[in-house]
């Protein structure tokens, strides 16, 4: 059968994190990517829920927000995310 390696492709992703406020109100605090999608909360805790291609997603807090080639955004694992992508230092 034939193999094939995935194109290196550059892209552009932040870990969710959430802060409590004085109400207990949940509260996106990264930064302006996350501003987009309410924050949640159910018996696991806070999350936010992404529309992908593929429908709707959870993501968790540790959770990696990636932003695909065509600005498309879409959830992934912490471990799979630190398995799959390596930073890039860009000028």
């Amino acid at each position: 059968m034939p193999k094939f390696r995935k194109k290196p492709v550059v892209i552009e992703a932040e870990q969710f994190n959430y802060a409590i406020d004085k109400q207990a109100k949940y509260a996106a605090r990264t930064g302006d990517n996350f501003m987009d999608y309410p924050v949640w909360l159910d018996e696991r805790g806070p999350y936010l829920v992404i529309p992908t291609l593929e429908g709707e997603h959870r993501a968790d807090p540790t959770d990696w927000i990636i932003t695909g080639i065509k600005g498309e955004r879409y959830p992934c694992k912490d471990d799979i995310f630190k398995a799959t992508y390596e930073p890039v230092n860009e000028p």
